[in-house]
């Protein structure tokens, strides 16, 4: 399956890079966006391998998430494709995820 990545999911991931360039170091920053991108590879041979994100099952859309560290990699299949939709830090507060995504 193709993986594709929404607008807001790179806007997500952007917004993760900058807090890490600004934090820590841009070696850190490209660390985390290289993994967050790897992992979504996966998501091409496996798309089923996510579990369901039960805080967007009220969307009726079908959204799974995959984790890597503490980021959920959000993403939906529509089509025979892989639409990534978000980048979310689990720190966060877990109802953030709904007003993200709606």
């Amino acid at each position: 399956m193709k993986v594709l990545w929404t607008k807001f999911a790179m806007a997500s991931l952007r917004d993760i890079y900058i807090f890490y360039k600004e934090k820590a170091s841009i070696a850190v920053a490209k660390r985390i966006r290289d993994e967050v991108l790897t992992s979504s590879d996966q998501l091409a041979h496996q798309a089923l391998s996510g579990q369901i994100e039960g805080s967007l099952e009220d969307l009726k859309e079908s959204h799974r998430y995959i984790l890597r560290g503490q980021y959920k990699i959000i993403y939906k299949i529509v089509s025979g494709k892989v639409y990534i939709t978000d980048v979310f830090d689990t720190r966060q507060d877990p109802e953030k995820i709904k007003t993200r995504n709606e």
